[in-house]
């Protein structure tokens, strides 16, 4: 994991993230990780294949998976882990970020702590 880059993945995440990347054709796909306005808490996280890379990008490869998030995104994300369980009930990927002040009940939304936007 580069330094910079602000979110490590659990071994589970990685594997469930290349099951969905060997899916995908496309050449030069990477999984862009990222937050946007929106969602019941504020912030809504974003987690998706892509293959348009965006001038400043943080990039980085953790065990085998290539990763892209925008810097303002980083902001919001640093130190977060991206987890993947497989569970009937409230599985699938998680964010576990420490810039969080609450986080919906569903998880996918939050609301950042005052400095984490600064």
């Amino acid at each position: 994991m580069s330094a910079e880059f602000p979110i490590r993945l659990t071994q589970e995440a990685a594997d469930r993230l290349a099951r969905l990347l060997a899916k995908d054709v496309r050449e030069g796909v990477f999984v862009r990780i990222g937050v946007k306005g929106g969602g019941c808490s504020g912030m809504e996280y974003l987690l998706r294949l892509d293959t348009r890379p965006i001038e400043g990008d943080l990039a980085d490869e953790q065990l085998g998976i290539p990763l892209r998030c925008d810097p303002k995104s980083a902001r919001y994300l640093r130190g977060s882990t991206l987890t993947y369980t497989g569970n009937l009930i409230g599985g699938g990927f998680r964010f576990d970020n420490p810039n969080a002040a609450r986080r919906c009940g569903c998880g996918t939304s939050f609301t950042p702590k005052r400095e984490a936007g600064a």
